[in-house]
């Protein structure tokens, strides 16, 4: 599909508020709310939005430390390990990625001793390399028109 300058208006205001009402983002872009609604919903039937999350602050709900771990798999351990790692509450954002490492995951965890339970747990699968996250310097950014 492609999407008209309108639908990039309201993806905008959904991106950076998805609890905003359809009235005021229908005044920000020019457009009814049951027009917005519409857009909304043959957007969301598209699968161009994919849903709505929450926020939530980590440190808030007592996980201090955030970190990037890559996993090198060992021989025969990816699939298992792709497996896993759906079960691991500390993993919040897991991507497979090309290059030398196979796995990247993003996570949350308490203190220093619940990572080091962790990477005793992600071991049997392969090498890990352990990045700690100090502050978030671009977190969420909203998906914009590309100028191309």
């Amino acid at each position: 599909m492609n999407i008209d300058d309108l639908n990039w208006k309201i993806l905008n205001r959904l991106q950076a508020n998805a609890r905003e009402t359809y009235a005021d983002i229908g005044r920000q872009v020019g457009l009814t709310a049951p027009a917005v609604a519409e857009r909304i919903k043959k957007m969301e039937d598209l699968g161009i939005i994919e849903g709505y999350l929450t926020k939530v602050s980590h440190a808030k709900t007592g996980h201090h430390l955030k970190a990037i771990i890559t996993l090198r798999a060992f021989m025969g351990k990816l699939k298992p390990f792709l497996e896993a790692v759906k079960t691991y509450k500390e993993v919040v954002n897991c991507y497979r990625i090309t290059g030398n490492e196979n796995i990247v995951m993003e996570v949350v965890l308490k203190d220093q001793f619940h990572l080091e339970r962790f990477i005793d747990k992600l071991i049997q699968y392969g090498e890990t390399r352990t990045h700690i996250i100090l502050s978030n310097v671009v977190s969420s950014a909203p998906i914009g028109k590309n100028p191309f």
